[in-house]
């Protein structure tokens, strides 16, 4: 089995659609009613491309399994070494390792690019996701209630923290995507 992390490229969105959408149609892991088109998900990549962080792709034996990024957390300058995060798996590679591989490679980037902490929700209930964040030493730090509305029915989002940097008072601002992904 050969597993490789790499940047998206928009030659990924069709791909990266068709992971994301059952957990728009099936769940409430997402809010969104309506799937993103391929179109829409080469504009998202595009999107965090230009603001300098990473969006990851992981194939498995050359089949893409599995995508992360990171997204501004707030947009205000005191809040810019702060991040949120996504990681979406293919229902036939949950639980293979994959989630933990695609974040830690982007924990690693966010580091060297001099992010300090990085945000997750988590729709609740949800006990694989809850367990990736709990094993990657990310701590709860709040629930929202009845934040979320879908399938007639209101959600509750737990929000998670995890601190990768040293926290410094004499910061720069956070530097540029490599040019490769490294290998953690």
């Amino acid at each position: 089995m050969t597993d490789l992390i790499r940047f998206a490229t928009p030659a990924d969105a069709e791909r990266i659609a068709s992971i994301y959408r059952p957990f728009v149609h099936g769940s409430a892991v997402s809010f969104e009613s309506e799937p993103p088109s391929d179109d829409e998900m080469v504009s998202r990549i595009a999107h965090i491309a230009e603001l300098q962080l990473p969006w990851l792709v992981m194939t498995r034996d050359g089949n893409l399994v599995g995508y992360a990024y990171a997204s501004r957390h707030r947009d205000r300058t005191g809040y810019q070494w702060s991040v949120e995060t996504s990681v979406y798996v293919d229902s036939a590679a949950i639980g293979t390792g994959v989630g933990r591989k695609l974040y830690s490679t982007l924990f690693a980037i966010l580091k060297d690019q001099g992010y300090q902490n990085v945000y997750a929700g988590t729709t609740l209930p949800n006990d694989s996701s809850i367990g990736l964040h709990r094993a990657l030493g990310f701590r709860e730090v709040a629930v929202y209630e009845k934040v979320g509305y879908k399938f007639s029915k209101w959600h509750d989002v737990a929000w998670w923290e995890l601190s990768i940097g040293s926290h410094p008072t004499d910061l720069e601002p956070p530097g540029k995507l490599p040019a490769v992904v490294p290998t953690v």
